[in-house]
């Protein structure tokens, strides 16, 4: 592992634009099949109890995976190791990684270890409304003594991952979780029908999944001689420096994480199907938050961080600028489609088998409430990393626990009134919340300086953005012909309404004098 002869792998040069589209297109497969999965889970058990508690008991080490792999430590451990590789030999980069990885690892088997046997009462902490169904509080806490496991396994994936992006490798790791998705479609299909609680084998296709995508990465590690060798490093100086770091940033970038978790606590005592619903609905709206909001914070994170240990705080704001034109260029007519098309897109992708017409009404109602605030989830994934490059953890922390506050106070105020649509909408009020302190901490302190035709761009954005809504609204049909429909007929106008939208915006844009020159970066 730490080999002085072994030189340093360049990281491949290539434009920001054209990474953010690799993994814009790896991300998409792995989505594409994720909505796949999630139609073959809807098909097989709809939004009944036992939906309701694999998704639960799923969710819980997703979400500790956010905080130990993708989320904080991603933040912190990225701008640490750009700064290795810029400024020390790669020997001691090699050594970083192998202490870093050796250290992660013990934390989090420790931490599977207490999930799993504390599993029955993890349940009853993010679901109490489970506690008066005590069977499925009881398969809740089996199904998550199976997927605890999970995020072990995931996370050092997603460690691994991070090395690879810091290296320019960013296919691999953007098309890793599509071997969840095709694992767990295989368990739904073939094994569901061998177990007597048919709900258990997405469980264990959890657990398969992340063995597979942990042993996937390991030969791209090799490749570029960075295969970890973990040893215990609490005492490396570059360890403490990421830990250090980590610790806000749990808060900082996981906020989002924190405020569905919240979701779903409160949901759990709403009717049975209030869980799923939310689920499906929040899986669509993470389709584009996916493919583009998520594949810009991956691509810009290692280029902000080398901006920063190189001091070019001009190409930094640059940089930062370039990804927010990218986020309303994307994010806004995602979100538009997303509002008026919230049943026809339901009806087509999870209308099927055990989901119900009142299920696809339900679930609409929350995928309209989250498309409300897509764009602020987008903004949160290119702003953050405008903290986290310059290894400033501490300014989001304030952000992060104000974020939270509102989010529980707007989830107290709609839960209500509006039910599981009010605790999307909570969601989707308190990202906006969120994502304007980002900006306005940037902004403030000249880390994000506008580039000129600002004013131009939005009007831009806005005049296609409303001919691209008009025109859908005008073309789609009413629901209950979409609910009456075959599913062919329903894909069929499906593709031609995203179709004539995506013409019709990109027509607009170029009318009005828009040319993909300008967004090469």
């Amino acid at each position: 592992m730490s080999d002085n002869s072994v030189e340093q792998p360049t990281s491949k040069p290539k434009g920001l634009l054209k990474s953010s589209l690799l993994v814009g297109v790896m991300t998409m497969l792995s989505r594409v099949l994720g909505l796949a999965r999630d139609i073959v889970i809807a098909n097989y058990f709809g939004a009944k109890a036992e939906a309701d508690a694999f998704f639960v008991a799923f969710k819980i080490p997703n979400f500790l995976r956010r905080l130990f792999a993708e989320g904080a430590f991603s933040q912190a451990f990225v701008p640490v190791l750009s700064e290795y590789k810029t400024k020390r030999s790669f020997a001691e980069v090699q050594l970083l990684i192998a202490s870093t990885v050796g250290t992660l690892a013990t934390i989090l088997m420790l931490t599977t270890i207490v999930g799993v046997l504390l599993a029955p009462w993890l349940v009853m902490l993010f679901a109490p409304g489970f506690h008066d169904m005590p069977e499925k509080m009881a398969l809740a806490g089996e199904l998550l003594r199976l997927t605890f496991p999970y995020l072990l396994l995931i996370s050092l994936t997603a460690f691994a991952g991070s090395v690879l992006n810091s290296f320019g490798r960013f296919a691999v790791p953007a098309f890793t979780p599509v071997l969840l998705n095709i694992t767990l479609i295989g368990c739904a299909i073939f094994l569901s029908p061998y177990l007597d609680v048919p709900v258990m084998a997405l469980a264990w296709g959890v657990v398969i999944a992340g063995i597979v995508q942990l042993v996937f990465q390991l030969p791209f590690l090799a490749n570029i001689h960075c295969l970890p060798g973990p040893r215990w490093g609490a005492k490396h100086e570059g360890v403490k420096r990421i830990m250090k770091l980590m610790l806000p940033a749990l808060f900082g970038v996981s906020v989002s994480q924190i405020n569905l978790l919240l979701d779903t606590v409160l949901a759990s005592f709403l009717v049975s199907g209030s869980v799923s619903w939310l689920y499906y609905s929040d899986r669509l709206s993470e389709l584009p938050l996916g493919i583009f909001g998520i594949a810009i914070a991956t691509v810009i994170l290692p280029s902000l961080s080398h901006k920063h240990a190189a001091d070019s705080t001009d190409a930094f704001a640059k940089t930062l600028d370039w990804a927010v034109r990218m986020v309303l260029l994307i994010g806004l007519p995602s979100a538009v489609a997303l509002f008026i098309l919230a049943e026809p897109l339901l009806a087509t992708l999870f209308h099927h088998g055990q989901m119900t017409d009142n299920d696809v009404y339900m679930a609409s109602l929350s995928l309209r409430a989250y498309a409300s605030g897509l764009l602020a989830f987008m903004l949160i994934k290119v702003l953050a990393p405008g903290y986290y490059a310059r290894q400033d953890t501490k300014t989001p922390v304030g952000i992060a626990i104000k974020a939270m506050i509102a989010n529980m106070v707007f989830n107290l105020i709609l839960v209500y009134p509006l039910k599981h649509t009010g605790l999307a909408l909570a969601t989707s009020l308190s990202a906006f919340f969120n994502a304007g302190l980002l900006f306005w901490g940037l902004y403030r302190s000249q880390v994000f300086q506008l580039q000129p035709g600002w004013f131009k761009y939005l009007a831009q954005l806005l005049l296609a953005n409303g001919v691209m809504g008009g025109l859908i609204f005008y073309l789609v049909a009413p629901v209950e012909q979409w609910l009456g429909w075959s599913w062919f007929d329903r894909a069929v106008s499906v593709a031609i309404l995203v179709g004539a939208g995506v013409l019709a915006y990109a027509l607009v844009l170029l009318l009005v004098g828009i040319r993909p020159r300008q967004f090469k970066h």
